[in-house]
């Protein structure tokens, strides 16, 4: 990990999951439903650091989700209260139960109504154009009534929820960030060094454009396909949920739209022009060369990703690619 990052960036790292079995599931749920039996269970994909089951009761029809906090007991609280700030302006899982500080030995966890749909990375999957369309337009609106809650100052949200520490303390944060990325020994291990002097010079040529984002929007942190839930309502595909909201900070809304056009191609594009379209009608504001922006903002994030001790051999070759086309200026070359 990156000598001086900020606590929150080692969430990224996934972490060993414990099991549970029916009766710990039936000991948790009984604080919310006390006369109850789990008749159907199955763990639910994704989530590195937290374990997400889809559950049926014989008490009733619908199905729930029960979210067990294994890695950071404080994010539980943080998930709620964001659910609580946003859930009138942005689709969200409702949360039935939570339990903050755990329960009889148990750590913290929520009961959410399970929410139907599938990912948008599964509707890509698809090849239907007309389809990821109309998700991508959906994702951008809902990017941007995120973006409507602001906090007096930017930094890592905690419960409340409520702005702390910036990314660093001092100016230049994200020149300053990469460096420290760039300097972890995980990182030059996968990474060459004339691309990293590559990167390191990118990020300080940028230094003005990036020292005009101190923003304090609302940022969701992951705002990837994989935690959009997208269904047909009204006859046309939305985003029906937005899920995980541990990594959330103040900051620019840039950070959520790098991420979300991370794999974005505009040889081949797929999610664009829809998604910046929905971004700009629903109120967000995008810079003057956003796009070029965004991916400076996002490189960040794949610097840090660089610097773990656990990452899957593809995948830092993928990482790294994605350094090296954005250093480059150009498209992502990806199987």
């Amino acid at each position: 990990m990156v000598p001086g990052a900020p606590r929150e960036a080692r969430w990224a790292q996934p972490v060993p999951k414990r099991s549970y079995s029916t009766r710990d599931i039936e000991r948790l749920l009984h604080s919310a439903f006390p006369r109850f039996r789990v008749t159907e269970l199955r763990r639910l994909d994704g989530g590195l650091r937290n374990a997400n089951l889809r559950l049926r009761l014989d008490s009733s029809r619908d199905q729930i989700v029960l979210r067990i906090y294994q890695h950071e007991a404080s994010i539980c609280q943080k998930e709620v209260d964001l659910n609580r700030l946003v859930a009138g302006s942005v689709s969200v899982p409702e949360i039935i139960h939570a339990a903050p500080q755990g329960l009889d030995g148990f750590p913290p966890f929520v009961v959410m109504r399970f929410v139907e749909g599938i990912s948008y990375r599964e509707l890509t999957h698809s090849g239907n154009a007309g389809a990821i369309a109309q998700a991508a337009r959906s994702a951008g609106e809902t990017l941007a009534a995120i973006g409507r809650f602001t906090f007096p100052k930017s930094g890592w949200l905690g419960p409340g929820p409520s702005a702390g520490p910036p990314l660093l303390e001092g100016d230049d944060p994200m020149p300053r960030f990469v460096d420290l990325c760039l300097a972890s020994r995980e990182l030059q291990a996968r990474m060459p060094e004339n691309l990293r002097q590559r990167t390191s010079a990118l990020m300080w040529s940028a230094a003005p454009e990036l020292a005009r984002l101190g923003e304090s929007h609302l940022v969701h942190g992951d705002f990837n396909k994989r935690n959009l839930l997208v269904r047909q309502i009204a006859g046309k595909w939305s985003v029906a949920a937005v899920l995980d909201w541990e990594f959330a900070i103040s900051a620019s809304p840039l950070n959520d739209v790098g991420n979300f056009l991370r794999y974005e191609r505009s040889g081949v594009p797929r999610a664009e022009p829809h998604f910046s379209a929905g971004f700009v009608h629903a109120g967000g504001a995008l810079p003057q060369d956003w796009r070029r922006v965004a991916r400076l903002v996002d490189l960040t994030a794949l610097c840090e990703s660089l610097t773990h001790d656990s990452v899957p051999d593809s995948v830092a070759v993928e990482l790294v690619e994605l350094v090296r086309a954005t250093v480059e200026s150009r498209d992502p070359q990806l199987a």
